[in-house]
């Protein structure tokens, strides 16, 4: 994933634009950056590697240089970013939020026409500089967004710091969001609304999908209408987005919490004490135990001082006990305790299997496990929340590959793959079907759970407020267009 921050104020802007930027940081870990346009500076950019580190203590020693009255930010998981480049539509800094499943071919394709890539991203093209380049090849802006759209296959929102103003477009199916905040003398576009609050910031306009918009200090001009489509990620709301953010005009803590009180009035279990597993699992908590009736505790809390964030290291084993040394169990509220635990997901179940085992060995009587979302049947091609290669990582689908007896077949040098016909993984989607019950029972027998039960489609859409065309489910039905 990724988060961006920009704005265009009448006074210098780097602080907005500092903090702004910062409070986008739970969407990455890989790379930061920077750029300010000035009058007559110019433009200033500067990226940091935030593998090991954080935004704020990489970026606050060289704040100074970053002079001027605009500026884009961005976290990114994926590539270095801003691009600054000269072309015939101006100068520009380019940071995107994307997945270019076609990259190369479309690398491949730049190349054969004249064009060059200056920066690599993990000794691959760099996704920005590629939408770089194909924003310039357009007669204007606009034009030149819209051959991203056509172009790109996955996912691009975008943010183009110009000498005139910010742009900001959308994913032309709205797959990922941008957030338009004003205050007095400013503008600002966030891909998190969390960014505007203590910024004195107040939300004003969600872009639509395909949607292009132009900031100036003194107001926001529409370059192209939205999109009538729309396919916005459900995993905003039930993992990625920040707790006190807003998209399409719906809270994400709201959310969480009326989802779980959905559920938990349907759950019959007789437990203790109902706990969310830190950080996105706690809002569907709260309102699990309002729903089903059993007091709220904090059986596990997230140990924030020194594993603020997730720092991702190279090394499965050390991520996995990264994962582990940032959740810390409460003995007291376990102890001869059934206990219910609210997750946001289950991906490849490592880390959730090592803490069951840890709060069986703390002394709790019963582990439940109820997951806000339906299962994760098929990997994401839009946007990057996982960082599975293949389908088979899901534990879903190690599953169903033992439970219908498959055998793995190499794809192009990324591992196995499963070769479950369609029709049988819309079987094991359905909530209703015994594929399904048999999946998530044996899911629940290899976590060592008491219980395990995961939201339902109907009532996650039906928490979110959007009729089911405009939310993109694909990694839980299959269901999506592009």
């Amino acid at each position: 994933m990724g988060g961006f921050f920009g704005t265009i104020a009448k006074q210098a802007c780097i602080a907005d634009l500092f903090y702004g930027t910062d409070y986008n940081s739970h969407l990455g870990t890989k790379r930061g950056g920077l750029a300010t346009y000035a009058e007559d500076k110019g433009f200033s950019r500067s990226i940091h590697n935030l593998e090991n580190n954080y935004f704020r203590t990489r970026f606050e020693p060289e704040l100074k240089k970053f002079i001027g009255n605009s500026g884009i930010g961005v976290i990114s998981d994926t590539d270095p970013q801003p691009i600054v480049i000269n072309s015939h539509l101006g100068k520009m800094a380019v940071v995107t939020v994307a997945r270019i499943n076609n990259l190369e071919e479309l690398a491949a394709e730049l190349i054969a026409e004249g064009e060059h890539f200056s920066e690599m991203s993990f000794g691959k093209t760099n996704p920005t500089e590629l939408v770089t380049l194909l924003i310039a090849r357009g007669r204007d802006f606009v034009d030149g967004i819209e051959n991203v759209y056509r172009r790109v296959q996955g996912s691009c929102s975008m943010l183009i710091l110009t000498e005139h103003g910010i742009i900001a477009a959308r994913d032309r199916l709205g797959r990922t969001p941008i957030i338009i905040g004003r205050k007095e003398g400013a503008y600002a576009a966030s891909s998190e609304s969390t960014a505007f609050p203590n910024l004195g910031y107040e939300i004003v306009h969600y872009v639509g999908p395909g949607e292009i918009v132009c900031l100036t200090a003194d107001g926001m001009t529409q370059m192209r209408r939205p999109e009538k489509k729309m396919q916005v990620c459900s995993f905003l709301w039930v993992y990625y987005g920040f707790p006190t953010s807003s998209y399409e005009g719906r809270n994400v803590e709201e959310i969480r919490h009326a989802c779980g009180c959905m559920m938990g009035a349907q759950d019959k279990t007789d437990v203790d004490s109902v706990s969310g597993i830190p950080d996105s699992g706690v809002g569907m908590a709260t309102g699990y135990a309002e729903g089903i009736g059993v007091p709220f505790r904090r059986a596990i809390s997230k140990y924030t001082p020194t594993w603020p964030r997730s720092f991702m290291p190279g090394n499965q084993s050390m991520r996995d006990l990264v994962a582990k040394m940032k959740l810390i169990p409460n003995k007291a509220m376990l102890e001869g305790k059934r206990c219910l635990f609210c997750d946001d997901s289950i991906v490849r179940g490592t880390q959730l299997r090592d803490n069951v085992r840890g709060l069986f060995d703390l002394g709790a009587k019963e582990v439940h496990m109820r997951i806000a979302c339906p299962p994760l049947i098929y990997g994401c091609p839009f946007i990057n929340f996982s960082a599975s290669k293949t389908d088979l990582e899901l534990i879903t689908r190690q599953v169903i590959r033992d439970l219908e007896g498959e055998t793995d077949t190499a794809v192009g040098g990324m591992g196995a793959e499963a070769t479950t016909p369609v029709e049988i993984l819309q079987e094991y989607a359905h909530t209703d079907s015994e594929r399904y019950k048999a999946m998530v029972n044996e899911i629940g027998r290899r976590l060592g759970l008491t219980s395990l039960k995961f939201n339902t489609l109907e009532i996650l859409i039906k928490s979110i407020g959007l009729p089911k065309e405009r939310v993109c489910t694909h990694c839980f039905d299959g269901s999506s267009y592009f």
